[in-house]
């Protein structure tokens, strides 16, 4: 029998998968709601010409076009080395340029600090692999208006604690700042046009360390002097500092240059994360290095961590020029994008607490009316209900309704006035 499989990097979705989703889908919405975001949405296609405007890095190289229609043979063959004379629409890659159009869109119509949730499936024509899809959930909360450190330090707060809800307590939090990035290799000398290479070279820091950078930025065609600094200051960074995050500790991890107002708004931003969860532990880190490459980060970048794996579970930054080029008008705006689809695979898949979902498996000469009444009964008493027909192999049944993420049971016979219902497992 021949394998019907989805599309290569798009995945399809078992009930008890698709289950467990809703559920850590449910958490998040409720926790960011509880801190004030609320829900939009926004179509799943864009203009071709503004998902290609120069604001979503590498992501647009990766963009799903949607052909013109009307389109003949002749006119595809001479539209072949321009795109944008082929297609006039695009698939999403992201959730924070169709943000910015919407708030471009409707700025008349909302609050002037607007805090929004989007959670939306978005596309990008990756080389699908394990842990890498061209179809993938992003949950993402933005704050639009507001350029003060509290922005930072209300998206990461709601973030932990939606963390903490799905029992992932114990995240950590890296934080930096572009503007300390480019300030910083000003200091060393790099010229201006070549910060971006240099930041992606950078970017691997933690992988080849101090002299393999060095070694890449001069391969690369760095020049000696502006290269030679930037590997003494790297080698000559302490392992340790012993300060809680704050100004001298981030001022220790910095060269000298550094305009105070960068690292001023970093150590309020740290202050406001501890001020916002009283005895939680939360380990903030500045890492001067930390780079993440979205081109339309202006301000404070971040990432969260969580200790039981080695990747991020997310992370976000500031990007006040953005809806700057559909609005006509800055407007500060920062935001923050949770790894749903990493985040999902470490929730426990248990059913939520309270979760009352029973399987009632009725004979086969049981009336209908009287197994849709005992259904109606226990929808009433609050109980998610499936219907089942008696099998030989009941173990086998009830087996299988257990892995799809049922918790009790009941058998009923024709005639039977009561049900009696038991826990699976």
């Amino acid at each position: 029998m021949a394998t019907v499989n989805p599309p290569r990097g798009m995945r399809d979705f078992l009930p008890a998968d698709k289950a467990r989703r809703e559920r850590v889908l449910a958490v998040i919405r409720e926790r960011y709601r509880a801190h004030g975001f609320d829900e939009i949405e926004t179509p799943v296609m864009e203009e071709y010409g503004r998902l290609h405007a120069g604001i979503g890095g590498d992501n647009e190289k990766l963009a799903f076009s949607v052909m013109r229609r009307g389109l003949d043979a002749e006119r595809i063959r001479a539209g072949a080395e321009d795109p944008a004379a082929l297609a006039d629409l695009g698939l999403r890659y992201d959730l924070t340029v169709p943000l910015s159009r919407f708030y471009a869109s409707h700025r008349a119509e909302l609050p002037s600090v607007f805090r929004s949730i989007q959670i939306a499936p978005v596309w990008r024509a990756e080389r699908p692999q394990k842990g890498r899809y061209r179809q993938f959930m992003q949950c993402d909360i933005d704050i639009m208006g507001d350029a003060s450190s509290r922005a930072e330090a209300e998206l990461i707060t709601a973030t932990l604690d939606a963390l903490d809800a799905l029992g992932l307590a114990g995240a950590s939090v890296r934080i930096n700042d572009r503007r300390a990035l480019d300030a910083m290799l000003d200091v060393f000398g790099f010229p201006e046009a070549d910060r971006p290479g240099v930041l992606i070279t950078i970017d691997k820091l933690d992988k080849i360390g101090a002299s393999g950078v060095a070694a890449e930025l001069r391969e690369r065609g760095g020049a000696d002097e502006p290269v030679a600094a930037l590997e003494a200051f790297l080698t000559g960074l302490p392992e340790e500092v012993d300060e809680a995050f704050g100004a001298e500790q981030i001022r220790a991890l910095l060269p000298a240059g550094i305009p105070d107002g960068v690292v001023d708004h970093l150590a309020r931003l740290g202050a406001s994360v501890r001020a916002a969860r009283p005895g939680a532990d939360t380990p903030l880190r500045f890492d001067p290095f930390l780079v993440r490459g979205m081109g339309y980060y202006t301000g404070t970048i971040f990432e969260i961590a969580h200790p039981s794996v080695s990747y991020s579970l997310g992370g976000g930054g500031r990007y006040d020029g953005m809806i700057g080029r559909f609005l006509g008008q800055d407007v500060p705006a920062v935001g923050f994008s949770i790894g749903f689809e990493r985040i999902v695979d470490l929730v426990a898949s248990e059913e939520a607490a309270g979760d009352r979902a029973v399987v009632l498996v009725h004979d086969r000469d049981a009336p209908e009316a009287e197994v849709l009444a005992h259904k109606a009964a226990l929808v009433a008493d609050g109980a998610r209900v499936r219907l089942e027909t008696r099998t030989k192999n009941l173990k086998a049944l009830l087996a299988r309704a257990e892995a799809d993420g049922y918790t009790a049971f009941a058998t009923l016979a024709a005639g039977q006035a009561e049900l009696e219902v038991k826990p699976l497992g």
